[in-house]
Protein backbone atom coordinates (compact mmCIF):
# COMPACT_ATOMS: atom_id res chain seq x y z
CA UNK A 1 0.00 0.00 0.00
CA UNK A 2 1.37 3.46 -0.90
CA UNK A 3 2.25 5.89 1.90
CA UNK A 4 -0.63 8.17 0.88
CA UNK A 5 -3.17 5.34 0.96
CA UNK A 6 -1.76 4.08 4.26
CA UNK A 7 -1.94 7.57 5.80
CA UNK A 8 -5.47 8.09 4.45
CA UNK A 9 -6.63 4.72 5.82
CA UNK A 10 -5.13 5.56 9.22
CA UNK A 11 -6.75 9.01 9.29
CA UNK A 12 -10.11 7.59 8.25
CA UNK A 13 -9.90 4.92 10.95
CA UNK A 14 -9.02 7.46 13.68
CA UNK A 15 -11.77 9.82 12.52
CA UNK A 16 -14.49 7.15 12.58
CA UNK A 17 -13.41 5.12 15.60
CA UNK A 18 -11.87 7.66 17.96
CA UNK A 19 -12.37 11.32 16.99
CA UNK A 20 -16.15 11.17 16.55
CA UNK A 21 -16.57 9.87 20.10
CA UNK A 22 -13.66 11.54 21.91
CA UNK A 23 -13.68 15.00 20.29
CA UNK A 24 -16.76 15.80 18.24
CA UNK A 25 -19.41 14.46 20.63
CA UNK A 26 -17.99 16.59 23.46
CA UNK A 27 -18.21 19.67 21.19
CA UNK A 28 -21.76 18.69 20.17
CA UNK A 29 -20.75 18.74 16.49
CA UNK A 30 -22.70 16.43 14.15
CA UNK A 31 -21.02 15.27 10.95
CA UNK A 32 -22.67 16.24 7.67
CA UNK A 33 -22.57 13.74 4.80
CA UNK A 34 -22.11 14.89 1.21
CA UNK A 35 -21.37 13.44 -2.22
CA UNK A 36 -17.84 11.99 -2.47
CA UNK A 37 -16.99 14.15 -5.51
CA UNK A 38 -17.80 17.29 -3.53
CA UNK A 39 -15.74 15.98 -0.61
CA UNK A 40 -12.71 15.53 -2.88
CA UNK A 41 -13.22 19.05 -4.26
CA UNK A 42 -13.37 20.84 -0.92
CA UNK A 43 -10.36 18.88 0.35
CA UNK A 44 -8.22 19.85 -2.64
CA UNK A 45 -9.51 23.40 -3.11
CA UNK A 46 -10.12 24.48 0.47
CA UNK A 47 -8.23 22.10 2.77
CA UNK A 48 -11.48 20.83 4.30
CA UNK A 49 -11.68 17.18 5.38
CA UNK A 50 -15.10 17.17 7.09
CA UNK A 51 -18.13 19.35 7.63
CA UNK A 52 -20.12 19.40 10.88
CA UNK A 53 -23.27 21.07 12.12
CA UNK A 54 -23.89 22.76 15.46
CA UNK A 55 -26.82 25.05 16.31
CA UNK A 56 -27.75 25.17 12.58
CA UNK A 57 -24.27 26.45 11.69
CA UNK A 58 -21.84 24.62 9.41
CA UNK A 59 -18.35 23.98 10.77
CA UNK A 60 -15.46 23.01 8.49
CA UNK A 61 -12.55 20.92 9.71
CA UNK A 62 -9.07 19.82 8.65
CA UNK A 63 -7.74 16.77 10.53
CA UNK A 64 -4.23 15.45 11.12
CA UNK A 65 -3.51 12.41 13.25
CA UNK A 66 -0.19 10.94 14.39
CA UNK A 67 1.04 7.72 15.95
CA UNK A 68 2.03 7.36 19.62
CA UNK A 69 5.74 7.79 18.79
CA UNK A 70 5.03 11.53 18.37
CA UNK A 71 3.70 11.91 21.92
CA UNK A 72 6.64 14.04 23.09
CA UNK A 73 6.08 16.65 20.37
CA UNK A 74 3.80 19.61 21.03
CA UNK A 75 3.63 21.06 17.54
CA UNK A 76 1.31 20.54 14.62
CA UNK A 77 2.49 21.37 11.12
CA UNK A 78 1.00 23.11 8.12
CA UNK A 79 2.44 22.49 4.65
CA UNK A 80 3.95 25.75 3.41
CA UNK A 81 5.42 25.67 -0.12
CA UNK A 82 6.23 23.26 -2.98
CA UNK A 83 8.57 25.46 -5.01
CA UNK A 84 9.94 22.58 -7.11
CA UNK A 85 6.52 21.56 -8.38
CA UNK A 86 6.45 21.98 -12.17
CA UNK A 87 3.03 23.69 -11.92
CA UNK A 88 3.53 27.23 -10.63
CA UNK A 89 -0.04 27.39 -9.37
CA UNK A 90 0.84 24.57 -6.92
CA UNK A 91 3.87 26.28 -5.33
CA UNK A 92 1.77 27.74 -2.54
CA UNK A 93 0.60 24.86 -0.35
CA UNK A 94 -1.86 24.28 2.50
CA UNK A 95 -0.81 27.41 4.45
CA UNK A 96 -2.15 29.63 1.65
CA UNK A 97 -5.34 27.74 0.79
CA UNK A 98 -6.55 26.38 4.12
CA UNK A 99 -10.15 27.57 4.51
CA UNK A 100 -11.28 25.13 7.19
CA UNK A 101 -12.47 26.85 10.36
CA UNK A 102 -10.79 24.37 12.71
CA UNK A 103 -7.67 22.22 12.65
CA UNK A 104 -8.00 18.98 14.63
CA UNK A 105 -4.65 17.53 15.64
CA UNK A 106 -4.36 14.29 17.58
CA UNK A 107 -1.81 11.72 18.70
CA UNK A 108 -3.28 8.26 19.26
CA UNK A 109 -2.24 5.46 21.64
CA UNK A 110 -1.00 3.14 18.89
CA UNK A 111 0.54 2.81 15.43
CA UNK A 112 -0.55 3.02 11.79
CA UNK A 113 0.41 -0.60 11.21
CA UNK A 114 -1.86 -1.77 14.04
CA UNK A 115 -4.51 0.92 13.84
CA UNK A 116 -7.26 -1.34 15.19
CA UNK A 117 -5.38 -1.30 18.52
CA UNK A 118 -5.75 2.49 18.69
CA UNK A 119 -8.54 3.32 21.13
CA UNK A 120 -7.92 6.84 22.42
CA UNK A 121 -5.93 10.03 22.06
CA UNK A 122 -2.82 10.61 24.13
CA UNK A 123 -3.12 14.26 23.06
CA UNK A 124 -5.46 16.27 20.91
CA UNK A 125 -6.17 19.92 20.18
CA UNK A 126 -8.94 21.77 18.39
CA UNK A 127 -7.39 24.92 16.94
CA UNK A 128 -9.50 27.82 15.73
CA UNK A 129 -7.96 28.56 12.32
CA UNK A 130 -9.93 31.77 11.88
CA UNK A 131 -8.27 33.12 15.03
CA UNK A 132 -4.92 31.69 13.89
CA UNK A 133 -5.07 33.53 10.56
CA UNK A 134 -6.27 36.71 12.29
CA UNK A 135 -3.05 36.61 14.34
CA UNK A 136 -1.03 36.09 11.15
CA UNK A 137 -2.75 39.02 9.43
CA UNK A 138 -2.12 41.26 12.44
CA UNK A 139 1.55 40.19 12.74
CA UNK A 140 1.23 38.36 16.07
CA UNK A 141 2.07 35.07 14.35
CA UNK A 142 4.69 35.27 11.62
CA UNK A 143 6.78 32.92 9.50
CA UNK A 144 10.56 33.31 9.50
CA UNK A 145 13.10 31.26 7.51
CA UNK A 146 15.53 31.21 10.45
CA UNK A 147 17.00 27.67 10.42
CA UNK A 148 15.30 26.89 13.73
CA UNK A 149 13.36 23.72 14.44
CA UNK A 150 10.57 25.01 16.65
CA UNK A 151 8.27 27.99 16.98
CA UNK A 152 9.05 30.40 19.79
CA UNK A 153 7.35 33.16 21.74
CA UNK A 154 8.89 36.57 21.09
CA UNK A 155 8.44 39.59 23.42
CA UNK A 156 5.76 37.72 25.41
CA UNK A 157 3.19 38.50 22.72
CA UNK A 158 4.19 37.09 19.33
CA UNK A 159 4.78 33.63 17.89
CA UNK A 160 7.62 33.13 15.40
CA UNK A 161 7.24 29.99 13.27
CA UNK A 162 10.22 28.67 11.29
CA UNK A 163 10.12 27.24 7.79
CA UNK A 164 11.26 23.61 7.77
CA UNK A 165 12.34 22.03 4.49
CA UNK A 166 11.76 18.35 3.77
CA UNK A 167 15.00 16.47 3.15
CA UNK A 168 14.11 15.62 -0.44
CA UNK A 169 13.54 19.33 -1.20
CA UNK A 170 10.02 18.68 -2.46
CA UNK A 171 8.25 20.95 -0.02
CA UNK A 172 8.39 22.90 3.20
CA UNK A 173 6.18 23.24 6.27
CA UNK A 174 5.84 25.33 9.40
CA UNK A 175 5.65 23.87 12.92
CA UNK A 176 3.37 25.58 15.45
CA UNK A 177 3.68 24.66 19.13
CA UNK A 178 0.21 24.13 20.59
CA UNK A 179 1.35 24.86 24.17
CA UNK A 180 2.64 28.24 22.96
CA UNK A 181 -0.72 29.02 21.34
CA UNK A 182 -2.37 28.21 24.68
CA UNK A 183 0.15 30.35 26.59
CA UNK A 184 -0.46 33.37 24.35
CA UNK A 185 -4.18 33.09 23.57
CA UNK A 186 -5.67 30.39 25.80
CA UNK A 187 -8.99 28.83 24.86
CA UNK A 188 -9.79 31.55 22.34
CA UNK A 189 -7.29 29.88 19.99
CA UNK A 190 -7.28 26.27 21.26
CA UNK A 191 -10.93 25.69 22.07
CA UNK A 192 -10.47 22.13 23.38
CA UNK A 193 -7.46 19.99 24.16
CA UNK A 194 -6.08 17.03 26.03
CA UNK A 195 -2.47 16.53 27.10
CA UNK A 196 -0.97 19.83 25.97
CA UNK A 197 -0.87 21.59 29.35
Amino acid sequence: MSTYKSDRAFSNYVHQNIAIDKIYKSLDWTEVSFESNYGIHIDIADGVDYVFLKDKKLITVQERFREAKYENYNDFTIRYRRDKNKHKDRHESEFYKLKAQYFIYGIVNGTKTQQTHCTDFLKYAVIDLEKFYEKINSGFIYVEDNNKNYSQIIDDSKLECPIKHNRDGSSSFIPIDITQLITLWGNTMVIAQKGFC
